[in-house]
């Protein structure tokens, strides 16, 4: 079932997804050359705690997981699509970082996610993460009243396969609220006009993840939650909340 949210539970949703912008900002700040995952696990944690906010990642278990989800990021490098674990591992020049990040504040969920590469970047990253923020960006234009879901697939998997990219299956967006996950699923491809129409109060997480290899199959870790691409090739990973009003599609996860 869709929850419509009114216009006070989208300003609401707003401030948590501020929160959520600053936890980014603070783990991309941090993400230096010989800096652990884990250390950008504790800059996160302490703008979550200097905001009166909760993580909706820590001890999370879906259906497909082993255990509880450790963390209140994930922390993706190189070859690892998304849900990766923030452990020991120190970041190194070169490397692809993406990291998603939620906050809960006041009973409301934020859901966002970005990715770069730590020190100077290869021309073929640049173009992988620089084509997964176009395609949300695209997938966002289309998230207006009028519309479907399916015009938000169509705009993200046109940008994607148009860079020659791969498209993980069964993963993509979702709606969110009061829960991380709520319906409707918002998939990274798909046709025009077809799907859920679009409504004032719908809000989504739109996520293009893009695989650099052209492959759309994944595999995963030993720890159960890491989703690796099968050709080793590097992953980039964009997200943003996004609030589907009649004035136009409104961002929740911004500064």
């Amino acid at each position: 079932m869709v929850h419509l949210k009114t216009d006070s539970s989208i300003e609401a949703m707003r401030e948590a997804g501020r929160v959520v912008a600053q936890v980014l900002t603070a783990a991309r700040k941090a993400a230096t050359a010989g800096v652990t995952l884990r250390e950008l696990d504790e800059a996160a944690r302490e703008v979550l705690r200097e905001a009166g906010a909760t993580s909706p990642f820590l001890n999370y278990k879906p259906h497909f997981a082993p255990t509880p989800f450790p963390a209140v990021i994930c922390t993706s490098v190189n070859d690892a699509i998304v849900h990766g674990i923030p452990t020991g591992y120190r970041l190194r020049e070169g490397d692809l970082v993406s990291i998603d990040a939620g906050a809960k504040l006041n009973g409301w969920v934020g859901d966002s996610a970005i990715s770069f590469t730590v020190g100077p970047a290869a021309p073929e990253d640049t173009r992988l993460v620089d084509t997964a923020f176009a395609a949300l960006d695209a997938g966002i234009a289309a998230a207006v009243v009028g519309n479907r879901i399916g015009d938000i697939s169509h705009a993200i998997g046109t940008v994607c396969r148009g860079a020659g990219f791969g498209i993980m299956e069964d993963y993509g967006g979702h709606g969110v609220g009061r829960s991380m996950h709520e319906d409707p699923s918002v998939p990274n491809e798909g046709k025009r006009g077809r799907g859920m129409p679009l409504r004032h109060g719908m809000v989504l997480a739109i996520e293009p993840m893009l695989t650099g290899g052209g492959q759309d199959t994944y595999r995963h870790d030993q720890d159960g939650w890491t989703l690796r691409t099968t050709d080793g090739s590097r992953a980039a990973h964009a997200e943003h909340t996004v609030a589907i009003t009649d004035d136009g599609p409104r961002i929740l996860t911004a500064l």
